[in-house]
């Protein structure tokens, strides 16, 4: 099909808000990505997208496309970033804490329990203060350590900062990963090891950030994992697989009734777009996340 033609084409459907699933990747050619008043969000998912991710954009262009999208929240943020996203009206709905932030060393060696009890000691009051309330953690790899000394190791240490957490009205919440393709190693690569972890730890303000993503190339059987232990799930991240790119038709994932089984849970967090965009210029990667949002916003 003719590109130019292609593209008058969704457009056209844009404009008359009938825009199907299968045709949202050809959004990505227009010129500005500002909200449309033939779409509403819904109001269902909490949406957000991960800063890393949009990076090509300065934060202050980001929190304006963010806006435009209709929707005000910024996953991945450091308390350095949070004066610039507050001056826009937008949130944080993933912190990270000030000092030292690493994926592979993380809870489950007691040698790193001393900095990071000081870390999340100090991160937990400025999130609560900044009216955020999640705070992101790590596992670290596991460098030989079988999984069940990994997992008592991080129980150990975690149950140090969550009375803290819970007189914060704070959660912090252990992100999982695959360990097939892009993070070797890592413990925290199941959502079952995670959920016996929440179960160790017997604090309610204790959660794991379910990537969707990374579980599926990990274990798949997102919807069933998701129904079966959403009370232990307390974020999500989207990402297309295989490749972590547009969550569209191009990928083997089938984001609306993922999402569907997540609103059907009864969760009222965020849901935080996590692809890297492929597009050869600024405005179509931000479109790209605009084709996001439209899909899950069920």
């Amino acid at each position: 099909m003719n590109k130019k033609s292609s593209r008058r084409e969704a457009l056209k459907k844009l404009a008359a808000g009938s825009l199907a699933a299968g045709s949202l990747t050809s959004l990505n050619a227009f010129a500005s990505p500002k909200k449309d008043d033939a779409f509403k969000l819904k109001g269902n998912i909490n949406h957000s997208v991960c800063s890393w991710t949009y990076s090509f954009l300065p934060l202050d262009d980001l929190c304006g496309l963010v806006k435009d999208l209709g929707f005000s929240a910024i996953d991945l943020l450091a308390p350095k970033d949070w004066p610039t996203v507050q001056k826009h009206g937008i949130t944080c709905s993933m912190c990270y804490t000030a000092g030292k932030i690493s994926l592979t060393e993380g809870w489950n060696n007691k040698n790193n329990h001393a900095w990071l009890i000081k870390d999340f000691t100090e991160a937990i009051p400025l999130v609560a203060k900044a009216g955020y309330k999640n705070l992101i953690c790590f596992s670290g790899n596991r460098n030989g350590m079988d999984d069940e000394t990994g997992m008592k190791n991080c129980a150990e240490g975690l149950k140090q900062i969550m009375s803290l957490a819970e007189q914060n009205g704070v959660i912090i919440q252990m992100e999982l990963f695959n360990s097939k393709v892009d993070h070797k190693d890592y413990m925290a690569d199941k959502s079952a090891w995670g959920v016996d972890l929440c179960k160790k730890i017997g604090s309610p303000n204790f959660k794991l950030l379910y990537d969707i993503y990374h579980m599926q190339i990990n274990e798949g059987d997102v919807i069933r994992t998701i129904k079966d232990n959403h009370q232990y799930f307390g974020h999500y991240h989207t990402a297309g697989v295989p490749g972590r790119h547009e969550i569209d038709a191009t990928q083997e994932l089938y984001y609306p009734a993922i999402m569907k089984a997540i609103v059907e849970t009864g969760y009222k967090g965020y849901v935080a777009q996590e692809f890297i965009p492929t597009g050869t210029g600024n405005t179509s990667k931000m479109f790209a996340l605009k084709d996001a949002i439209r899909i899950c916003d069920v």
